[in-house]
């Protein structure tokens, strides 16, 4: 087993997938927390599928470049969360019915033209990417999405924080709440797109989510969120490739999101603030933000 593993870190398409997957997991554990956060795990899902059709008219057009890709998935998710808020600020329907019909009208067009391209589409790297075959192209748009995103949240952070626990009160004190709303949006789509080229759109989501709601369990503060699911994020990820190594049959995003959902598993059943949780005395926290929505949690 030891010689195996030190055998892995012999072969250059490893150590690149494990670059690429640490670069990533720094990359969307602050978008995963927020989406938990929130109340958005599923919005990041619907966001998944609604870039589908960018993604595949991409590749139908130029082939399967990183470019190609980027551009089409960043139309389509652009496009979707801009008419999700248009309808929901300008209709009847909420926020939520609105993405729920726009992604699934999204989606059917890109199975549609998926089917309709025949066997030249890759599927299966599709639906599961390829990160033991990342190429330069792929490394250099993981790296460019990580360091906006990280950028990014140095500037919204703050107003993230407070628009997630007093929306109403955002709202009094800014012009244009949304956009905050849809700069989150726009790097949710980032993240989704260059998580597509690793980990495949089925399983783009498992490594946003899992981690952060592991993370959920285990920490009452924002700043605890965010490092323990990049942590929970970066062990699944050299955990998942180390076994899909060790057992050639194993695909290796899927095993990333297994482990991940170990964790998340674990987290629910022995975090302090999953199902052992005990009654105890409420500490002060210094963390408002994270006190305010766990209040606005039991008040529900």
């Amino acid at each position: 087993m030891y010689d195996l593993i030190v055998e892995m870190w012999s072969f250059a398409f490893m150590r690149r997938a494990f670059v690429a997957t640490t670069v990533l997991s720094a990359s969307v554990a602050p978008v995963g927390a927020f989406l938990v956060l929130r109340r958005l795990s599923l919005a990041g899902e619907a966001m998944a599928h609604a870039i589908t059709p960018g993604i595949v008219i991409g590749f139908v057009t130029a082939g399967l470049s990183v470019m190609s890709l980027l551009v089409g998935g960043l139309i389509a998710g652009v496009g979707v969360a801009i008419l999700t808020a248009f309808l929901a600020r300008r209709t009847i329907l909420r926020s939520d019915a609105s993405l729920a019909s726009l992604y699934l009208i999204a989606l059917a067009v890109g199975i549609f033209i998926l089917s309709a391209a025949g066997s030249a589409v890759p599927l299966k790297s599709f639906l599961f990417g390829s990160i033991l075959g990342i190429d330069d192209a792929s490394m250099i748009l993981v790296g460019g999405v990580a360091t906006v995103t990280l950028l990014a949240f140095a500037v919204l952070l703050r107003p993230l924080i407070v628009s997630t626990c007093d929306p109403v009160f955002f709202e009094t004190q800014t012009r244009r709440p949304w956009l905050v709303d849809q700069g989150f949006m726009l790097l949710l789509v980032l993240n989704l797109l260059a998580a597509f080229k690793t980990l495949g759109t089925l399983m783009a989501v498992g490594l946003m989510i899992l981690p952060a709601t592991a993370a959920r369990y285990w920490a009452s503060t924002i700043t605890g969120q965010l490092v323990l699911g990049f942590l929970f994020a970066l062990s699944s990820c050299w955990i998942g490739l180390t076994l899909s190594y060790l057992f050639p049959d194993t695909p290796s995003g899927p095993a990333i999101v297994l482990v991940a959902g170990g964790f998340f598993l674990f987290s629910a059943i022995f975090g302090p603030l999953g199902f052992g949780r005990r009654m105890r005395k409420p500490s002060v926290s210094k963390d408002i933000p994270i006190a305010q929505i766990q209040q606005e949690e039991r008040a529900q």
